[in-house]
């Protein structure tokens, strides 16, 4: 199901901005990961890191205050430019269910299209997250593009053993 244009009217009454990060942005952002309870918790280290080197292909909501609410971290794919891979997405307690982070996603992925192109976006979803699932489902349903599900590290491959797969969403093609 798609969120509705009132959904997206809401999400934006409930931020003032939305923009690249700044390293000072970091420590926010990797707060706002600890508290999703559901995203594999980076170092805070490399929440500054994101902020710094990848800051032209991710995106934060901020708050009336100017603080982050909502942030989107992504990478261009260095053997395919034209993929844009989506690393994390996560919105502040008080400010999910209102559309923010399909909001986030679809401006991030205006940004990148109109800086360098895009024709892909790609993602990363373990199958118990029902509200990523959903996001990137809407997402690809809002731009009439194809959604293609595949297997991409089974959980056996991981060192701690009681991890789920990751299964790769590929969202596109995007055209002109």
């Amino acid at each position: 199901m798609t969120a509705a244009p009132a959904d997206f009217a809401r999400a934006r009454s409930e931020f003032l901005s939305i923009d690249t990060p700044r390293v000072e942005d970091g420590a926010a952002i990797w707060r706002i990961a600890r508290d999703s309870e559901v995203l594999d918790l980076n170092s805070s280290y490399s929440y500054l890191l994101w902020c710094r080197d990848f800051a032209a292909t991710s995106a934060v909501a901020r708050g009336e205050d100017g603080e982050p609410i909502a942030f989107v971290t992504g990478y261009v794919r260095p053997d395919r430019p034209e993929t844009l891979v989506v690393w994390q997405v996560a919105v502040d307690g008080a400010h999910r269910g209102k559309g923010l982070a399909a909001s986030l996603l679809d401006a991030l992925t205006a940004r990148v299209a109109a800086d360098q192109g895009l024709s892909w976006v790609e993602t990363t979803i373990t199958p118990d997250n029902t509200a990523s699932d959903r996001l990137f489902t809407s997402y690809a349903q809002r731009h009439d593009v194809a959604l293609e599900r595949e297997v991409l590290f089974d959980g056996g491959l991981f060192p701690e053993g009681t991890h789920l797969p990751e299964v790769l969403y590929r969202i596109g093609p995007f055209t002109g």
